[in-house]
């Protein structure tokens, strides 16, 4: 049991000894520190859930840690917190121990993939992956009413569509083959039809494919002559057709259940090399499956770049959160400003000059930016554009231009794509410029994409508002994340941001930011305050 006295003042004894904890310490902090303990304090005290959002520099950096930990350590009840490995290694190896020897807390702390025991009382620390599929799943590792902290929740949908999708690799034929080895020819004939027309598909970049219905009624078909029904036939009357149907394997019983759904995307990934193709069905959207794990605990869900709207109105719509607090921390203006640069006469991405225009543009921003001591990324989405404007920087630049590596020169030059970028910006140093070809706004020649976007065409609802452009601005606010450190510039190429009418968003999310009327070298020499708008 939670001592009643220590609830009634948890959050000024958090504040206060945060406050006096970094005083101590002697270091520039986050600037929202004691406010973000004062109200995880009171989510544990209350029991109410509550949404945070930092800002895209602060969950790069995770500065903000220390504020929900003094909280936790202090709080004498139990806690869950969920965050991932890597983060997990930094607080077990760095904030915990210091804090604990600050504040001298004795409270239990251990990691593991479930609650350790019904009398524990200490803070559990476990993984993404182990929390969200016992509360999808319901297998009662965890017990419901404990508080439970959500650490890095930017992730949080794709985390869900992981523990979702249901994968059925090649050699899950063989296990179904076996578990059913009186429908041998069946299962085989079956996948000799569906590797025949899905290898007869034109290649895409993505080599992945939607399954159209004529390859689900192939999958239809089979389950058919395995006696597993479709939910939509009739039930059998007579005792001769109700035959016990074979005990499917996993993966393949999760498959059934989702080829059955409306709201799910069956898709085929080739390995054209191999001859191979994989199956999966995930899911359409999540917000259906996480709503009712919401309540079940009281949560504390932390996250940087989430939403434009202090109430994160499109996330939570997105996430199923309904009734909950909402708090959105402002950025710091002085430290995590970017100087911004953006020319407004490019030609738009999908003309056939922007390709020409683009190469010429970058060749001039290294060129001024020559000098420079620092690391330049220039990132292009496109996969072809990115091989040619590496090729044509390095023809000039040599091996200072090196394309999606790490190992590069102190002043070096990493042309990339946005995942190898999102995969490595925190390991290689924070860039003096990153140049961003166009937005990240997911191409609806993905066929997944393109599934998504038909599922909120159904639902009659804004699918660019509510799915496109937040995924856009999400991966944009992280991927400048690093440049805010040393107040870097940023060349933002795509001229939409100019002349659509959502680049006000554009803008927002980038703030706080300077625009910068143009670029010579004296911008990576000195700082010079009337070059500024």
């Amino acid at each position: 049991m939670v001592d009643e006295g220590l609830k009634s003042v948890i959050e000024v004894e958090v504040h206060q000894q945060l406050r006096a904890y970094l005083r101590e310490q002697g270091k520039p902090y986050w600037s929202h520190h004691l406010t973000m303990a004062r109200l995880v304090a009171r989510a544990l005290r209350l029991g109410r859930s509550a949404l945070m959002q930092t800002d895209s520099l602060s969950r790069y950096q995770g500065r903000y840690r220390l504020s929900y930990l003094v909280s936790v350590l202090m709080w004498q009840g139990p806690v869950v917190l969920v965050a991932t490995e890597a983060v997990q290694q930094r607080l077990l190896m760095v904030e915990i121990p210091q804090l604990r020897q600050w504040i001298q807390s004795c409270k239990p702390i251990q990691t593991g993939d479930r609650f350790p025991d019904p009398s524990f009382q200490g803070l559990l620390l476990t993984t993404p992956a182990s929390w969200l599929s016992d509360r999808l799943f319901g297998h009662g590792r965890f017990p419901e009413g404990i508080p439970t902290i959500l650490d890095g929740v930017d992730d949080l949908e794709g985390w869900t569509c992981e523990q979702l999708a249901t994968p059925i690799q090649p050699g899950d034929w063989d296990e179904l083959m076996l578990a059913c080895p009186g429908h041998t020819e069946s299962i085989r004939d079956a996948r000799v039809q569906l590797t025949k027309t899905i290898f007869e598909r034109p290649a895409n970049p993505y080599e992945c494919f939607l399954l159209e219905p004529y390859e689900r009624q192939i999958l239809e078909a089979l389950f058919q002559t395995l006696q597993i029904p479709s939910l939509s036939s009739p039930v059998p009357t007579s005792p001769a057709l109700l035959t016990p149907a074979p005990l499917l394997p996993h993966s393949w019983q999760r498959f059934y259940q989702s080829l059955q759904s409306e709201t799910s995307l069956l898709w085929a990934d080739i390995a054209r090399r191999q001859g191979q193709f994989s199956l999966t069905a995930g899911p359409v959207e999540v917000a259906s499956a996480l709503a009712p794990i919401w309540l079940k605990q009281p949560m504390v869900l932390i996250g940087g770049a989430l939403d434009l709207d202090a109430e994160a109105t499109v996330y939570r719509q997105r996430l199923g959160l309904a009734d909950l607090t909402c708090l959105k921390f402002a950025s710091d203006r002085q430290d995590e400003l970017i100087h911004l640069y953006l020319p407004d006469k490019l030609p738009m991405p999908n003309t056939p000059e922007f390709q020409s225009a683009l190469i010429r543009e970058m060749h001039t921003l290294l060129r001024v930016s020559f000098s420079a001591q620092g690391l330049t990324v220039l990132i292009v989405g496109d996969v072809p554009l990115k091989a040619q404007v590496g090729s044509i920087l390095a023809s000039e630049f040599g091996s200072r231009v090196q394309v999606e590596r790490t190992c590069l020169d102190d002043n070096g030059v990493l042309v990339t794509g946005w995942e190898f970028w999102q995969q490595h910006q925190s390991v290689l140093p924070a860039p003096q410029l990153l140049a961003i070809a166009t937005l990240p706004i997911p191409s609806l020649e993905n066929p997944l994409i393109a599934g998504r976007v038909a599922h909120y065409k159904q639902q009659r609802q804004d699918w660019f508002r509510l799915y496109l452009l937040p995924e856009a601005l999400s991966k944009l606010q992280q991927a400048i994340a690093p440049v805010r450190e040393n107040q870097g510039i940023v060349a933002l190429l795509d001229s939409r941001v100019v002349h659509r009418n959502y680049g006000n968003q554009v803008l927002t999310a980038l703030n706080p930011l300077a625009r910068l009327s143009y670029l010579d070298a004296s911008l990576f020499t000195q700082s010079d305050c009337s070059l500024l708008e």
